[in-house]
């Protein structure tokens, strides 16, 4: 057993290493406007393998179609009804015309770029997968660990629909959303799977610390949430204004200045947890890794808006909310109340 316990240890490392490739692979869809570049799910038009050039998906004669696949004709894509054989000319009667969004144009880096991140979200899976089966045979002494198991496998089963449904509605803001906080949950239940399945050594703090340290947490939770807002703001900017950068912010939404003020808010808690863990002269080194991702958070926080979106800034900055989070979520787990 206490073999196993390391063993499914090791694997929800792994797995929590895993959803934060996905993490970064999804903001470089996002940057690069590639969230589109395949327009079916779970398939790539029609494929398990996209194509890599336009010809691949124009119309050929006498050629084997499978249900699903797709085709452009006339800027449009058509999708097959069902399998067959085409005919020297095309016939539009074993075809469906592509009605469920408005995305119709083919570009083999944004469909590559999707692809790759549809396969290292089912890559993901494996290890997951393999920590279900662990847990179930540590059920009897360790049942918490089997049932957070089971919540990150339902929890990666939602963000795989959820995936599709994003794909399915052209992209839809508020739906890119809740895909970005679902898995900031399942980093919470792996980082739950790895505290307790191992031993540490528990710090012991006054309440108003903890409180505070869950307070910093939903507040980093928020500003993400936030962020994302601000994100779907600069979309609609590119569709105004194109790529002039300088444009972008130049009448910025609500939620972009509520965004900047908090963040002197997550500084400021931050700032405050580190001193009191300082004072008591605790080696902690959770708060100084808490500290040195919230400065890299506000310099590419500075460099987007001054400098007008540098490239990689965006991810970057995206991908440091997701490991402040789970650093700060971290030291909740390793954190009890001083009993008064």
């Amino acid at each position: 057993k206490k073999n196993m316990l390391k063993r499914f240890n090791k694997l929800a490392k792994i797995s929590l290493i895993c959803i934060y490739f996905i993490i970064i692979a999804g903001a470089v869809v996002r940057m690069t406007g590639s969230g589109m570049g395949c327009p079916d799910w779970p398939k790539c038009f029609g494929y398990y393998i996209p194509p890599t050039e336009i010809s691949e998906i124009q119309f050929q004669p006498k050629h084997q179609y499978k249900s699903g696949h797709v085709i452009q004709y006339e800027d449009v894509f058509y999708y097959a009804k069902e399998n067959f054989t085409s005919a020297l000319k095309l016939d539009l009667n074993n075809w469906k015309i592509n009605t469920q969004h408005s995305y119709n144009s083919f570009d083999v880096s944004h469909t590559w770029i999707e692809y790759i991140n549809r396969l290292l979200t089912a890559f993901a899976g494996i290890p997951i997968l393999i920590l279900l089966i662990i847990s179930l045979r540590l059920r009897k002494p360790n049942r918490h660990l089997t049932i957070t198991s089971i919540l990150v496998i339902l929890g990666m089963g939602f963000e795989a629909w959820l995936g599709k449904t994003v794909v399915d509605s052209n992209l839809s803001p508020y739906k890119i959303t809740i895909h970005m906080m679902g898995s900031f949950i399942i980093i919470a239940l792996l980082l739950y799977a790895i505290y307790h399945s191992q031993r540490q050594k528990v710090i012991t703090f006054p309440p108003v610390f903890k409180y505070v340290l869950i307070s910093a947490v939903l507040l980093t939770f928020i500003q993400v949430f936030l962020g994302t807002q601000v994100r779907q703001f600069i979309d609609e900017q590119v569709l105004n204004f194109g790529y002039k950068k300088q444009l972008w912010l130049e009448n910025p939404n609500m939620q972009f200045y509520i965004h900047r003020t908090l963040s002197t808010l997550v500084i400021l808690i931050n700032v405050w947890l580190y001193m009191i863990i300082k004072k008591i002269q605790l080696n902690e080194p959770l708060i100084n890794y808490i500290i040195l991702v919230i400065g890299l958070e506000v310099v590419t926080g500075i460099l987007m808006y001054y400098l007008n979106f540098p490239f990689t800034t965006q991810p970057l900055h995206l991908v440091l909310s997701a490991l402040l989070f789970g650093l700060q979520f971290y030291l909740i787990l390793k954190t009890t109340i001083k009993k008064a």
